[in-house]
């Protein structure tokens, strides 16, 4: 439901019947950011959790992004938007972020107008000091660069759907992306620059290349070093590289924000928006291609194969300027999702214009008010006697749901542990109870108190008490189980199955109730009213539709309260009792196998 706010001050426009409050965070309570940040263009995450994606258009045309005042529109672009998924990703430039302090800006929705067009705008999405940006979203084609300066690159890489931010791109082994040559790309000597990008090496080796450029004897290479983030400088007095204070190579698997900063004669390289590495270098004069994922020669060649990078990238950006601390600590709290960027970005409850008129669900409200006016006392009886049923059958369903939630962990956790004994159950024979329970102590306390919910765990520690009991009847003199000791072992297994079905199937004739007794109470209701109605126009004499109406409408309304009390008793029946036989099958198979597996480590020797 929307949460309408007491004070919802100005609305930008009244098309647009739903709005929400975000707020970017830089204090210590947020993303705890102290340096300067200046204009920053922010990743909006977008989920079932936070945005209510049935009030806007399937394609998300209609969402907006206005500042602070209610008037001025931001710029953003959406990177990907699917209804059906409920996700998307959208940037949005956010002018003027202070460190310390908290930016708030407006997401509007819910605007049906098909004449309402989208709003995106790529270019001015990003500062003009922003000379290139790949969000790697393709599907078979170059990256395009969806900045002003539409570099696109001359070739296509292998796509990577499932990346950090929707698409990236996968590098294990190929020729590498190629950024070609461009005025406004070309760097000169000792200039700034900025070069950032989310990478996430799957495989570790030396010298292996990101990003690349070389024009001559000059060049400029980004890698890992068996993870080891570097930037190498080449010029005529040959090759320098940057070692970092304290060596921390980046994990497999793990996406992390990597960045280059050049200022002067210094080359920083930052790590999650933290300084890594500094080389007392300045950036060459470079005006030739920039290469992903690969190094190319000094003569400018075929590929070298041993410098390739292994691995994904993910949102390369290219600034003419270094970029200050603070604005490398937002962009990677805010893009690397979890808890920092929750922290970071805070999204508010949803809002509803009080302009937009009477939506449709409210219109409908409405009118059951209006009927349930024309209710009689019996009516209103019934109905309560069907709410009643509805709460019943609801406790009901949650708590067996989460019931059979836990049953499910802990059947898992169990069956983990029983592949690993039931290869040799004679580390069971020792009589001990613990060692039993314990599992032959491959199982802690913890793992014990979790599998105690699962009925699996409770039939094999009656299955083991059987046969604890034979060995200590026995003694010395064991030597085997008979066949009618495992006839008893399996009914004696057999009796505690019927013990776990009655635990499952407990409580649930209060959802039978209620399909079978809330269509007939409804009905009930519905005829006592409909005898009232029609008593009453007798007694009166009128006999008109206005008269009329009401009192059956009014009538009807309990056949629709039992019918709502009937209907999803009567989907979570059916879906619990699924869930059950899933259970209690594996009941049917786990005995099977136990007894199959004590037959076999406790046959009666042959004669």
């Amino acid at each position: 439901m929307l949460a309408i706010s007491a004070d919802a001050g100005a609305w930008w426009n009244e098309q647009w019947t739903v709005r929400k409050k975000i707020t970017l965070d830089t204090t210590a309570a947020g993303g705890a950011i102290s340096e300067p940040v200046g204009t920053a263009t922010v990743l909006v995450r977008l989920y079932e959790g936070n945005f209510q994606f049935g009030t806007a258009r399937d394609d998300g045309s209609d969402i907006r992004f206005i500042a602070a005042d209610d008037k001025t529109p931001l710029k953003y672009h959406v990177e990907k938007y699917d209804s059906n998924l409920y996700e998307a990703f959208v940037w949005v430039k956010v002018p003027d972020v202070k460190p310390g302090a908290q930016v708030t800006f407006w997401l509007y929705s819910g605007n049906a107008s098909e004449q309402a067009a989208r709003g995106d705008d790529a270019k001015g999405s990003y500062d003009p000091d922003t000379l290139l940006v790949y969000h790697f979203g393709e599907s078979g084609s170059a990256p395009v660069d969806v900045t002003a300066g539409a570099h696109n690159a001359e070739n296509a890489g292998v796509p990577a759907s499932g990346s950090l931010i929707a698409g990236g791109l996968r590098f294990a082994g190929q020729t590498g992306v190629i950024i070609p040559l461009a005025a406004d790309l070309a760097w000169t000597e000792g200039g700034t620059a900025t070069i950032s990008a989310w990478v996430k090496p799957t495989m570790l080796a030396p010298g292996a290349v990101l990003l690349s450029r070389r024009e001559g004897d000059r060049a400029l290479v980004i890698g890992l070093d068996n993870g080891v983030p570097f930037v190498e400088v080449t010029g005529p007095g040959g090759a320098q590289r940057s070692k970092p204070t304290a060596e921390a190579p980046l994990a497999v698997n793990v996406w992390r924000h990597l960045a280059v900063t050049a200022t002067g004669s210094q080359l920083t390289v930052w790590l999650d928006g933290e300084s890594y590495a500094t080389l007392a270098a300045g950036l060459p004069a470079l005006n030739a291609p920039i290469i992903l994922g690969k190094e190319k020669t000094a003569e400018g060649g075929a590929d070298s194969a041993t410098a390739t990078f292994v691995g994904e990238i993910d949102e390369l950006q290219i600034a003419k300027v270094a970029r200050p601390a603070g604005w490398l600590k937002l962009a990677a709290a805010n893009q690397a999702g979890g808890d920092k960027t929750a922290k970071l970005l805070v999204c508010g409850e949803d809002e509803a214009s009080k302009h937009g008129g009477e939506s449709e669900i409210g219109k409908q409200f409405s009118l059951l008010a209006d009927i349930s006016k024309s209710l009689t006392f019996d009516g209103w009886v019934v109905i309560g006697l069907c709410a009643l049923l509805a709460v019943v059958g609801w406790v009901v369903a949650v708590t067996k749901f989460l019931y059979l939630n836990k049953i499910k962990k802990a059947t898992n956790t169990f069956l983990a542990h029983w592949v690993q004994i039931s290869g040799n159950l004679h580390i069971l024979d020792s009589g001990d109870e613990e060692t039993v329970k314990s599992m032959g102590g491959k199982a802690t306390p913890k793992t014990q108190m979790m599998m105690r919910q699962s009925p699996l765990y409770h039939i094999y520690q009656i299955g083991f008490g059987e046969i604890q009991d034979r060995l200590a009847t026995a003694r010395e003199n064991f030597s085997g189980l008979s066949g009618r000791s495992m006839q008893a072992i399996r009914a004696t297994l057999d009796g505690g199955l019927v013990r776990e079905v009655q635990k499952l199937n407990s409580s649930l004739v209060f959802l039978t109730i209620g399909i079978a007794g809330g269509p007939y109470l409804g009905l009930l209701g519905t005829v006592i009213g409909v005898m009232i109605t029609f008593a009453v126009i007798a007694k009166s004499g009128q006999v008109e539709v206005n008269s009329i109406a009401p009192g059956i409408a009014g009538a009807l309304l309990a056949t629709v309260a039992g019918l709502a009390v009937a209907i999803p008793a009567l989907f979570a029946y059916s879906y619990i009792s699924s869930r059950i036989k899933d259970a209690v099958s594996d009941m049917h198979v786990f005995i099977d196998e136990f007894v199959a597996k004590i037959a076999e480590f406790y046959s009666e020797p042959k004669r």
